[in-house]
């Protein structure tokens, strides 16, 4: 693995290798605030040249699931300065995703007087977990005021300040997996008629504020963005724009200079979308989902990517980078602890030895 585990400098990201820790949740902070259990989980995982965090809620009522952390207030600051620390002990670069949740998401899961919001007012299909009552249906959201859409950028933009408090090196944008940025991307969920409606512009124009404005405040190069084009996860559905609309996205990204842009792969994204994305962004490219370590390997010796992030063989080797490197087999995840509170599934994974003839030993 000559690429994947050798270091990596574009503009001003300086990794110690090309792995990277994608952004999974796992529901573990208590009162979503960060804890002890959550350091110890990420500080095993330092290995990665860049880990990204699980979804991040920057305001309240961006908290779609249970248990998911926060950074929206100062408690939950304090929680992350312990993560961040443990991560950057071994030399490891840490981005913290933010991630609104806008229409996926329940009243149960919501501080108390908070409302589920999003682009427009249309209900998404599908159940979603909570600890009160289990799986439910999706809440219908309230839809956003034009005013209210400047205000969940000017949270965010706090947020992000947060962050930067907090000790992270960055953060990113979720502008996948149907959260609010790709519902506004989207025109079979966003019915808008104002100025964040309507066009390819238009139905941009919100992540494109939201990374000039957080650029703007804590530096271009602490900010990147995850994308999934042709995504139909969170009940997003195609529509004949998707080209057009993720050119675009790139090019404003480009001309706003953020770090990178994060791509979720599926068998429904068109090479042409992705090379469109390469050539109009000439920041690190960072591409997800369904890597091996030979397949990662290639994709790096092709020049399709800057970076290959690793989802569920991080979660399930906290040593990645070590098993690589020895090329010993991979544990598999136990997926009935994915989202359950506790250390079980989360931070009990074996270890293998980091030298031939070293007993193993086990976090």
């Amino acid at each position: 693995m000559n690429i994947l585990l050798s270091s990596y400098t574009k503009g001003a990201l300086h990794l110690k290798n090309h792995l990277v820790m994608a952004p999974m949740t796992r529901s573990r902070a208590i009162g979503n605030i960060p804890n002890d259990l959550m350091a110890e989980y990420y500080g095993q995982r330092s290995g990665a040249g860049l880990i990204i965090t699980e979804g991040t809620a920057p305001l309240p009522e961006a908290l779609g699931y249970p248990r998911i952390p926060g950074v929206f207030s100062q408690a939950q600051v304090e929680g992350w300065k312990k993560v961040t620390a443990a991560v950057h002990a071994n030399g490891s670069r840490f981005f913290l995703q933010l991630m609104h949740t806008g229409r996926i998401g329940h009243k149960d899961n919501l501080p108390e007087g908070k409302v589920l919001v999003g682009a427009s007012s249309i209900r998404a299909a599908g159940q979603i977990s909570t600890d009160k009552g289990g799986l439910q249906d999706h809440s219908a959201p309230a839809a956003l005021t034009t005013e209210g859409v400047k205000e969940v950028i000017r949270g965010h933009v706090v947020a992000a300040q947060h962050a930067m408090e907090a000790g992270f090196d960055g953060v990113e944008l979720h502008g996948a997996n149907g959260y609010l940025i790709e519902q506004f991307l989207n025109p079979n969920v966003n019915t808008r008629t104002d100025e964040y409606g309507g066009s390819i512009e238009r139905r941009a124009a919100f992540a494109v504020e939201l990374a000039r404005n957080i650029a703007d405040s804590i530096g271009k190069e602490k900010v990147g963005i995850r994308l999934s084009p042709y995504n139909t996860l969170g009940d997003m559905q195609p529509y004949p724009e998707v080209f057009e609309t993720y050119r675009y996205l790139a090019q404003e990204m480009e001309k706003i200079g953020i770090t990178y842009v994060h791509i979720g792969l599926s068998p429904q994204v068109q090479q042409k979308t992705l090379e469109a994305i390469r050539t109009s962004f000439t920041g690190t490219i960072i591409q997800c989902n369904g890597f091996t370590p030979e397949t990662a390997e290639a994709a790096l010796s092709s020049g399709r990517t800057d970076l290959v992030a690793f989802g569920r063989s991080f979660l399930a080797n906290p040593d990645l980078d070590k098993r690589i490197a020895g090329k010993q087999a991979l544990n598999q995840p136990d997926f009935t602890t994915l989202y359950t509170p506790g250390a079980k599934g989360y931070v009990d994974y074996p270890v293998e030895a980091k030298m031939a003839g070293e007993m193993p030993v086990h976090s």
